[in-house]
């Protein structure tokens, strides 16, 4: 059934990303959206975590280093990031599993806590997804790429070469979340840091380093984030990256017909 949802393309396609990725850049991506988990769930204290779509297992090593919580799981679709999240030796990781997608090997709230980063826009049925975590979990931490712009579907091409499917911004998630029966409790908005854009500009692009470079990187960064800041509600999607919520589940749901 749910097996049967995932696109058979889909698994083949991470196995060799995970296969082939690169430690230092998602590390160094890892370390921000760990800092953005714990920064949202500010004011709570979870036990039990899980990670959904954990990739390589580099944000469950960031939240470990940190003491997020006392105990781990990781689900994950490719074998190939499965095996990179047990060779991390994660404290505090007690299990890591292969999953097809959709279905999640747990009993009824199991969880204290999922965590989504940035697999949501990715996901080809994703209320079907978003339902099976509200029966195992309480309290939900969700990331996605705040990629959509005006004429966004002329660069098609782009994001689908990232295997973006949903486009997302701060309403539209909200929107999904509220009509799934989420409850958001925390949110906020972020842009990529200037670190990881220089790690992008110099060593994924292999443009020659310079300090006008540096400066044009830094400069655009804090203009574009004082007018994320002050500029109101319509600025924020304009100019952040990334959106991050931290929710609850609620007997509430929109009856769909």
């Amino acid at each position: 059934m749910a097996e049967d949802k995932l696109s058979g393309n889909v698994k083949t396609a991470y196995d060799e990303f995970y296969q082939k990725h690169d430690e230092a850049w998602r590390m160094l991506g890892a370390k921000y959206k760990a800092q953005r988990i714990i920064d949202v769930c500010k004011g709570h204290s979870f036990a039990k975590v899980l990670e959904v779509g954990a990739g390589d297992g580099s944000i469950l090593k960031y939240l470990s280093d940190q003491n997020f919580a006392p105990e781990y799981h990781a689900v994950e679709i490719s074998d190939s990031g499965v095996r990179h999240i047990q060779s991390r030796n994660i404290k505090g990781l007690k299990t890591v599993q292969e999953f097809d997608g959709y279905k999640l090997p747990f009993a009824d709230n199991t969880f204290d806590l999922i965590i989504l980063s940035h697999v949501l826009e990715h996901v080809e049925h994703e209320r079907l997804l978003l339902r099976e975590m509200k029966r195992v979990s309480t309290h939900f931490m969700i990331e996605v790429p705040l990629d959509y712009r005006a004429g966004v579907d002329k660069r098609i091409k782009h994001f689908l070469a990232y295997g973006h499917i949903n486009m997302y911004t701060p309403t539209s998630l909200r929107y999904l979340l509220l009509t799934e029966g989420y409850e958001v409790e925390k949110d906020l908005t972020s842009m990529i840091e200037p670190e990881v854009t220089k790690f992008n500009t110099y060593i994924n692009q292999k443009k020659p380093k310079s300090l006008i470079t540096n400066i044009k990187i830094a400069t655009e960064y804090y203009i574009k984030n004082a007018l994320r800041k002050f500029g109101g509600e319509k600025a924020t999607e304009k100019y952040a990256n990334a959106y991050t919520v931290l929710c609850k589940k609620t007997d509430k749901q929109t009856d769909i017909f």
